[in-house]
């Protein structure tokens, strides 16, 4: 058996989750391979729906652009009746820009597209990825990894992250269990479509009259001439994946004809669930995205938890495989990510089973680690409502500087808000400035994932929190 032994990390899945973490190592400097068991990227939407904090997680990571011209805002609802329109429904609460949280609602963008986007990024950085390659097996030891290919072949890394999907090969192979629930028993049909004689100005809604399970919605996909199509069906019906079975579908429950589907692009099953890893971390390997965690696609919390998985994970693989930190820093993805997914878990099956609004806890703008072991606050009070150690650091302007202008890249940054800057490594950048209205005054240390790490009223005692991560003199 042939071994490739030049990577430091191998990235299992080219999903969202392994091309946001294959970018965010790129960046950073880190070896790392790409491996995807398919041909080519998934061609369906899937996810479509980028959260805020995920907008703001690619703009740092570069993408941003490409995202906002790849897509656009989410249409308002219109509810049919008996071929006719009955009224507008708010699909989201809204929400206003503000100079902290620029990024205010929802972008939707395909998965399909979201892919290429990340895929590109990855290439521009030197990175790629390797199709055509399946993992079979995993074996571990105290220096490595070593992934056993379809092929015959493996991968030697000194880590590796399963990010394979919620049918992880990487999961089961380290017989990690999931521990979850069915959300509903109905299984629903997701499809992308071309339809004509329906306004792309609307996210369609046809109810069923009777009250029964047999829901249909057609969106129009932002930046694309396709359809969403998304169909509820009893519990125990077959679905039928064919053009025909979906024309007929469509027609069976709406005002449209079946020729009216001029094309079936993509097409999928699924049964709505819930379920959470045991563990995120075993040894060398680590559980990301759907591999992790499996949502219920209501509320778009999956795809987004995902990338975030990737970039709580990328810094930390950074630190460690070229910044000078110590392994021990690895285990706070785990303890950082894990309560993250069982609280974004519970918000998506709310959101499925009409408990909850689409609205601000969907944007995720106030996840944070106020209780991981990274996390350090040392104010001796903090003003009710202002940022605290743990929290994702707003964007605003401190002495003409942009915040997420500073923050951009794969470095640490010093505010020094109405207080003293201390002299610091190069690899942090430090941004002087008066106390600013969302974080008072203070000393704050933003770790490279935009999160405050260190907040105190003075200097004393940052060098020995920068020297956990590799920064101290």
């Amino acid at each position: 058996m042939d071994t490739v032994t030049d990577t430091d990390v191998l990235v299992v899945g080219a999903g969202p989750t392994g091309l946001a973490l294959g970018v965010d190592l790129a960046r950073r400097g880190v070896d790392a391979l790409v491996v995807e068991r398919g041909a080519g990227l998934f061609p369906g939407s899937r996810g479509k729906g980028m959260q805020p904090r995920t907008m703001e997680v690619f703009d740092d990571l570069g993408v941003l652009d490409a995202v906002h011209s790849a897509g656009g805002t989410y249409p308002v609802g219109m509810i049919w009746r008996d071929g006719q329109r009955v009224g507008e429904h708010q699909m989201f609460d809204p929400a206003g820009a503000s100079e902290d949280s620029p990024y205010d609602e929802p972008w939707m963008v395909p998965q399909w597209r979201t892919q290429e986007i990340l895929r590109d990024r990855l290439e521009e950085l030197g990175g790629a990825v390797a199709f055509g390659r399946e993992v079979t097996g995993v074996e571990q030891d105290t220096a490595g990894v070593t992934a056993h290919l379809a092929s015959g072949t493996a991968v030697r890394a000194r880590y590796l992250v399963a990010a394979d999907g919620g049918r992880s090969a990487v999961r089961r192979a380290l017989d990690i269990g999931m521990t979850g629930e069915t959300v509903d028993p109905s299984p629903m049909l997701v499809a992308d479509v071309r339809i004509s004689g329906l306004d792309r100005d609307h996210w369609h809604v046809f109810p069923p009259a009777d009250g029964g399970p047999h829901f249909l919605a057609v969106c129009p996909l932002a930046g694309t001439e396709d359809f969403q199509v998304v169909a509820r069906f009893a519990e125990g019906a077959a679905v039928d994946l064919g053009a025909d079975g979906i024309r007929k579908v469509i027609a069976e429950r709406s005002h449209l004809a079946p020729e009216d589907v001029t094309e079936v692009r993509w097409a999928s099953d699924f049964r709505p669930r819930a379920a959470l890893a045991d563990r995120f971390r075993a040894g060398r390997v680590f559980l990301a995205g759907d591999a992790a965690h499996v949502h219920s696609p209501a509320g778009g919390q999956g795809l987004n938890t995902s990338v975030q998985d990737a970039y709580n994970l990328g810094w930390k693989l950074g630190a460690v495989l070229t910044g000078g930190a110590r392994a021990g820093l690895l285990d706070s993805y785990e303890e950082e990510r894990r309560p993250v997914a069982a609280q974004m878990l519970d918000l998506s099956t709310g959101v499925h089973r009409g408990e909850v609004r689409r609205g601000g806890a969907t944007r995720q703008l106030g996840l944070g680690y106020r209780e991981s072991s990274l996390t350090v606050e040392t104010r001796a009070a903090v003003a009710e409502g202002a940022v605290r150690a743990g929290d994702r650091a707003p964007d605003g302007t401190v002495d003409g500087v942009r915040l997420f202008d500073a923050f951009r890249g794969p470095h640490w940054t010093l505010l020094a808000l109405g207080a003293d800057a201390p002299d610091v490594p190069e690899r942090v950048r430090v941004v002087r400035g008066a106390a600013h209205g969302a974080y008072g005054a203070g000393v704050f240390l933003v770790r490279p994932d935009g999160y405050v790490g260190w907040a105190g009223d003075s200097p004393d005692g940052l060098d020995g929190y920068l020297g956990r991560f590799g920064l101290g003199d």
